[in-house]
């Protein structure tokens, strides 16, 4: 592409890249003009200092896009970060339209010729790429040309572990996102199962010796068949269960914290898809799992860190109920003025999946990434305008003084019933 002019005041193309900040990011969460298009006109008032601000935003990202190709790897790596930020952040869907090639080069130079870092910010870019084109011919393009790299360097045993495991993780998604075959999900789903099952504790009790770099390789290969469970056919799934459902269940004797957790949520999302089949389904080793995930739920292990026990504990009361009971602890996501209902497995995974990437960004393309919104089911962007949505929200002052109310209020009642010279009649 050609190079973009330089600016009095900036450094030119080779000049070290500083990653995407805080303050950038908040010209489009906070300007509703630019908030779902790139090309939605701007008001006339303050349509100057948009226009402005719209364009430095883009001669940024022309200086990233030419930095990916730099000599010194630093730069790259900036360049790389101050992308994925862009994309976390803000929609770009026109912008990034005209230049997925130039960026899927970069991508997979930096993944071929990078070491480390540098491979998982590529791996995390391509993922946030798809995010933004979403699911059709531009990002299938873009996959077709990247899926083949990030096999080879998953298979790789002597690549780099940080790059593999980025690799197991954006190859996941970016098939759920991109892959136009089902037949190729499936294909990628028997990669995974390659790498995580070589973390099953052995039938005669001994477990393989694994490094903790290693354990988290598996534990990403694990959690991205699992997201891309949740697209599977029915027939598949039954397949799956027949052959899986039995072994999974040494995962959970892991030492490794994560890996038993994203066993024990695996297990619950498989349960949840075989009664979705089957509604009166259940594991021949029903008792024994149950028996085995109440342990987890209740470890009380002192070898165990605290923090491990407690994040343990949590998750594995949700998924004994949903052995059990078939049962799924709701959570609701707010964002805008909108809701979504986190109320199953496959959602959930869903949902862990984008945020991964996307960040504190999550809530931001919930409400304006048309891709993502489908789907969740929320149907197309609410264009809602800023000044009616800060009319609807109170202000800072008025939230502290109701809250402050309401707790002396709370406090004067709490009070009352512990008195002890409260006469108990009148109760």
């Amino acid at each position: 592409m050609p190079k973009s002019k330089k600016r009095n005041g900036r450094g030119g193309q080779h000049a070290a890249v500083q990653p995407f900040s805080d303050e950038d990011a908040s010209i489009e969460t906070l300007s509703h003009c630019s908030s779902f298009s790139d090309s939605v006109s701007v008001a006339d008032e303050g349509g100057e200092a948009e226009d402005t601000a719209q364009e430095d935003f883009q001669y940024k990202l022309n200086v990233y896009i030419d930095c990916t190709v730099d000599k010194s790897a630093k730069t790259r790596q900036g360049a790389l970060d101050g992308l994925k930020t862009a994309m976390a952040t803000r929609i770009l869907y026109e912008f990034l339209l005209e230049r997925r090639m130039t960026i899927t080069d970069s991508i997979e130079r930096c993944l071929k010729k990078g070491k480390g870092e540098e491979q998982r910010a590529a791996a995390s870019l391509a993922c946030l790429l798809c995010i933004q084109l979403g699911s059709g011919i531009e990002s299938e393009e873009v996959f077709k040309t990247l899926k083949p790299i990030f096999k080879t360097i998953l298979n790789d045993g002597t690549a780099n572990i940080q790059a593999r495991q980025a690799c197991a993780t954006s190859l996941g998604l970016c098939t759920l996102v991109a892959e136009d075959d089902i037949l190729d999900v499936y294909a990628t789903m028997e990669c995974f199962e390659t790498l995580f099952t070589r973390s099953y504790v052995r039938e005669d009790g001994s477990r393989p010796s694994l490094n903790p770099q290693t354990t988290q390789l598996h534990t990403n290969a694990l959690l991205s068949w699992a997201l891309l469970l949740t697209i599977c056919s029915a027939s598949h799934v039954t397949a799956i269960i027949h052959k899986h459902l039995s072994k999974l269940p040494r995962l959970l004797e892991s030492e490794d914290v994560n890996m038993r957790i994203a066993a024990g949520e695996t297990i619950a999302l498989l349960f949840e898809l075989a009664r979705d089949v089957d509604p009166d389904f259940n594991s021949e080793d029903w008792e024994p799992l149950c028996d085995k995930l109440n342990a987890l739920a209740t470890d009380c292990n002192k070898h165990r860190a605290k923090t491990d026990k407690r994040k343990q504990r949590s998750v594995f009361r949700d998924v004994l109920k949903a052995v059990e009971d078939g049962d799924f602890q709701t959570e609701a996501i707010r964002f805008g003025t909108e809701r979504m209902v986190i109320d199953s497995w496959v959602r959930k995974r869903t949902y862990d999946a984008f945020r991964e990437f996307v960040g504190s960004g999550m809530n931001y393309h919930l409400q304006a990434n048309e891709f993502i919104r489908d789907v969740f089911g929320l149907g197309p962007p609410m264009l809602i305008d800023s000044a009616a949505l800060k009319a609807m929200k109170s202000s800072r002052l008025e939230r502290h003084l109701y809250n402050a109310a309401a707790f002396k209020a709370r406090t004067k009642a709490r009070n009352k019933f512990r008195d002890k010279r409260v006469d108990v009649g009148e109760f």
